[in-house]
Formats: structure tokens, C-alpha cells, sequence
């Protein structure tokens, strides 16, 4: 945990709740057993009360002692009902709360590691792939220097950043004319790639359950601030409409949040199912919207589309048996691979070490483009197995089909980015740019652009 920037977990404290714990929920059940025992004996001595009543007529003393000696009894017994019943309420209390602390400990305790992730601090190169000879704009080809998007901008015009501002504040943006139709034309191209293999295209919410969101791992770091955006309406997730809608039980009451990622939406999809093991893998891509509080101070690393509030992502998700998810995880870095090698940008694929895995990775894979206009290599993508970290907090299981102890258990989850707008879009438009101001559109976009142009012009 120490190696991952989370705050480490007291063992024994974490072990003495546990045992609060057990302790609380083995004298909750006595007291339940005594409750239906006193319930019992209550029902017994009513029943023979009326049995002896039918059997004979006693005289008027007999009658009248009888009666008196039911009537304590039955005063006995309500008050130790009463006892009983807050006594229960009481242990109840108790133990929900101690559980809740429980699972909150339990919630910051990140995945395991693969044996193969790296141990230093720097991530392992895997591969580099050479854009488009063409278009090697940081080549300084006769003198001239590549521009970084935001001064491309000022002579193309397709982003508003200062109107954008008044409106919703820093770090947020318009995107406008082939601005706007660049982004469009990323995502269709990204999600027709996916469902091309298979994948089944999803359109995601892009707002959750706090609760979904803390299940699937989007807990901040030690020294990190909060990232996601939470709804403070005066509402909670819990309401009548919820219930009657299926509302799961995962749910803590916790409110609302949009999404940073649509992998949590797509993982909360699967919540509370059980997939035959003949159904898996089932793979699909969503497109949603990401929100992240934190954009960074202001300044050459964060201006423009670099790192922004709001943004535009596709998203790959996939559930599987145990013994599927390395492999699926490796597929996913392929079509992450196939898709950029397609728009000729130049980038390379890191094998990241202990410190940059999130709570839920077991294994994480990053791509990060070269930005010619910033002169440095900038993330696109990512891609992580899960394992079961997920399917455990969100309850996603499977049926085998030769069962042996266990009837279900539990999947494993992984989630790649097939397409995060914005940081490709910049490498684009850095790599693609001519001396004359002008931005090439690779060729697998034009389809999707109207009218299909070549290039964008100032």
C-alpha cells in the first residue's frame, strides 16, 4: 500500500473490529434465538389455555386463579419481549456501524500486484511505433518549428476556451466547426472499431451511485485531493422510484457523482449478475462523458485540451473467468495499438511500475503519444486487468459449468481506453500540422467528417 501512495491500514485495530464484529453478531443471534423461543412459548401456553377452556367448565375460584396466573404469565412474557426486542435493536446498531467502519478500511485496500510489474520508479518501455514518415512535424524540417495546439489554434479557431470560462469556469472548453466534428469523428471511429471485433457498443450514464464509483476503486491517494464531482441536491439514490426500478443493495446511500471514467457505469452494468460461464468473455465499449475536479495549476502542462474538467472518452470493458483476463488484457492493448498506429501518430507502450497502479489494477498498461508541438510524450490511453477487485465490491459472479464446491464465483473485470478525445486531438493536430498553418486529417477520420476533407485550414 506504502508503494502505491494509499495510506496503510492498522492491522490490529483492522483485527479488533473484526472480532467486535464476530463477537456482536454471535450475541445478536442468541438474542434472536431467545426471541423465537419466548415467541414460541408464548403461542404453546396460549394454545393450551384454549384447550383447556373447551375441555371443561371450572368452577368460578379455579376460573378467576387460572385466569390470574395466565394474565402474569402473559406480563412476563411481553416485558421480556420488550427486553428483548431492545436489546436487538440495540446489538443492531452496533453491529452496522462496526460493519461499516469495516468495509470502509476494507474499501482502501488496493488489488494485488502482478509478479511481472515493474518494481523501480520508472515505467518499462515495451514498444515505440514511428508515426507516418510524412507527417514528422518535430523534425525541424527547413527551419521550421511545430506549433503546440493552443497556438494552432489562434489561426484555426475550432476551441473557445475564454467564453467557455465565463460560462462554466477554467479548464473547460467549446469545441466548434471542425473542432467539433474532429471529436465526433474520433468517437464513431474509435467505437466502430470495437464493435467491428465483436465488442457491443453501450452508451453510458454520466452520472452514478457514489457507492458504484467507490466499489469500482476511484478512491484518491495519499496527498491526492477528491476527483470526482458530487451531486449535493438534497437527494440520495435511495429513493421509491429506485426501489421499484431494482436499485441494488450495493447501494450505501451515499448520493450521486458523475462519472470520471466510463468504466465505472459499464462495471456497474454487470452488478449483481450471475453470467454463465459459457457467456463469458463479454466485451463491450461505452461511450460516455469523464469529470475530474483536479486540472492542475495553470501553465504550459496544463493549458489547453491537455488537462481539462470535462471530456469526451471511449471506453473498452470487458468481464471474464479468471483464467481469460491476461489474455483479454493483451487484446485490449492491441486494439489500443491497431487504432493509433491507424492514425499515424507516433507513441509508445509502457509496462507501468507499483506507484502509478490505481486501487483496483492488477497489471496496468499505458500509451503516451509524442507531442511534437510540446516536445515531450504525453498519456493517450491506458489499459488495466482488475481481477476480481471489482467483481468482489459489486458483487459480478459466474456459474461454472461443471461446478465443484463453490455454485458461483467471482470474475475478474478489465477497462481500456480506446479513445480519450482531447489528448488525442492534440497529438493530432501537433503531428499532423504544415508549415502553412494548415492540419492534415488522417485518412481513417475523413469518412466520418462531413464532406470528408483532407485537411483543416485556417
Amino acid at each position: 500500500m506504502q508503494a502505491r501512495r494509499y495510506d496503510p491500514i492498522n492491522p490490529t485495530a483492522f483485527q479488533h473490529l473484526y472480532q467486535q464484529r464476530k463477537d456482536l453478531y454471535q450475541q445478536l443471534l442468541l438474542l434472536r434465538s431467545q426471541r423465537n423461543a419466548l415467541s414460541k412459548a408464548a403461542a404453546a401456553h396460549q394454545k393450551q389455555q384454549q384447550q383447556q377452556q373447551r375441555s371443561k367448565k371450572p368452577s368460578s375460584s379455579a376460573s378467576a386463579s387460572a385466569a390470574a396466573l395466565a394474565s402474569n404469565t402473559r406480563e412476563r412474557s411481553i416485558q421480556q419481549a420488550q427486553v428483548l426486542k431492545a436489546d436487538i435493536k440495540k446489538y443492531e446498531l452496533e453491529l452496522e456501524a462496526i460493519e461499516a467502519t469495516l468495509m470502509t478500511q476494507a474499501l482502501l485496500v488496493p488489488n494485488a500486484i502482478h509478479a511481472d510489474v515493474p518494481r523501480g520508479d520508472d515505467p518499462v518501455v515495451l514498444k515505440q511505433i514511428q508515426g507516418d514518415d510524412r507527417h514528422k512535424s518535430n523534425n525541424n524540417k527547413d527551419g521550421w518549428k511545430p506549433l503546440d495546439h493552443v497556438a494552432l489554434n489562434e489561426k484555426l479557431g475550432f476551441m473557445d476556451f475564454q467564453q467557455a470560462s465565463r460560462v462554466t469556469g477554467s479548464s473547460f472548453y467549446y469545441l466548434q466547426g471542425m473542432g467539433a466534428y474532429l471529436e465526433l469523428a474520433l468517437i464513431q471511429y474509435a467505437m466502430d472499431k470495437a464493435v467491428q471485433r465483436g465488442y457491443l457498443g453501450i452508451l453510458t450514464p454520466d452520472i452514478v451511485r457514489t457507492s458504484i464509483a467507490n466499489a469500482c476503486g476511484f478512491q484518491p491517494r495519499r496527498g491526492e485531493s477528491q476527483q470526482m464531482y458530487r451531486i449535493n441536491n438534497g437527494q440520495t439514490a435511495t429513493g421509491n422510484d429506485d426501489k421499484e426500478n431494482g436499485a441494488s443493495s450495493n447501494d450505501d446511500g451515499g448520493g450521486l457523482c458523475l462519472t470520471g471514467t466510463a468504466e465505472i457505469p459499464l462495471a456497474g452494468k454487470f452488478m449483481d449478475q450471475i453470467v454463465p460461464q459459457v457467456d463469458l468473455p463479454q466485451r463491450c465499449v461505452g461511450f460516455g462523458h469523464s469529470f475530474r475536479m483536479e486540472a492542475g495549476g495553470r501553465g504550459v502542462e496544463t493549458k489547453g485540451l491537455y488537462r481539462v474538467h470535462q471530456f469526451s472518452k471511449v471506453e473498452l470493458f470487458a468481464v471474464t473467468t479468471p483464467d481469460q483476463s491476461d489474455a483479454l488484457l493483451e487484446e485490449f492493448m492491441a486494439l489500443q495499438e491497431e487504432i493509433f498506429t491507424e492514425l499515424g501518430l507516433t507513441f509508445r507502450i509502457l509496462d507501468m511500475p507499483i506507484q502509478e497502479l490505481g486501487a483496483s489494477a492488477y497489471r496496468k498498461y499505458d500509451m503516451e503519444a509524442w507531442l511534437p508541438g510540446r516536445q515531450k510524450w504525453g498519456e493517450i490511453s491506458s489499459t488495466s486487468n482488475c481481477t476480481d477487485y471489482q467483481s468482489r465490491r459489486l458483487s459480478i459472479r459466474y456459474r461454472p459449468t461443471h461446478p465443484t464446491q463453490d455454485n458461483t464465483l467471482f470474475c475478474h473485470t478489465l477497462n481500456g481506453t480506446a479513445m480519450a478525445v482531447p489528448r488525442v486531438m492534440i497529438a493530432i493536430l501537433e503531428t499532423f500540422q504544415q508549415p502553412d498553418g494548415s492540419v492534415e486529417i488522417p485518412k481513417v477520420l475523413q469518412k466520418w467528417i462531413p464532406g470528408q476533407p483532407t485537411k483543416i485550414t485556417p
